[in-house]
Order: C-alpha cells, then structure tokens, then sequence
C-alpha cells in the first residue's frame, strides 16, 4: 500500500493494519521529513487517545491529514506507533 499526496508518496508498506477502513501504515514505512507534529487530539472509545500530524510536500499543508496512536488500549494495539491518512491523502495499491 502506498499513501499519496501531491504526487509524494509519503509511506508504503506490504504490511499495513486495517482497522475500520483505514490502512496503519508501519513507522519504518513512513517518510517522515513530510510529517509535522499538530496540536490536535481525539479520543476513540475503544483505540485510545490519538495524535496527528500536518502533510507538508513542497510548501503546500494539508492540516491534520495522519493520526497516530501512541499507546491504544489493548484492543487495537497492533496499531501501536502506526500512522493512518485521509483529509485527501490518497491511499492505493
């Protein structure tokens, strides 16, 4: 799987998680100088507290585009550290 975003490719991995629809891509897959840290938080009921990051390519943010949970609860901690995409990242074989 690859994650897209103005012609960028910003992870792939043959080893993603899919949790309600949303491929979690592998820290080691992610290119991470196109990741910034974002104030944002959210919390799922049953994965935990969340983080996300702004999508910077080329001098154009898409604002809290990857979130990411660092310590989920023990349901959903195979996605522990992964980062998932959306907000117009585009997400493909």
């Amino acid at each position: 799987m690859k994650a897209v975003w103005n012609d960028e490719v910003l992870a792939e991995s043959d080893e993603t998680v899919v949790v309600e629809s949303n491929h979690y891509f592998p820290p080691s897959s992610l290119k991470q100088q196109f990741l910034r840290p974002s104030d944002t938080r959210t919390h799922c009921p049953w994965k935990g507290n969340a983080s996300y990051f702004h999508v910077e390519v080329e001098g154009m943010t898409l604002p809290d585009a990857a979130w990411t949970y660092q310590a989920p609860k023990d349901a959903a901690r195979e996605i522990t550290g992964h980062v998932a995409f959306w907000k117009g990242v585009e997400v493909r074989e």
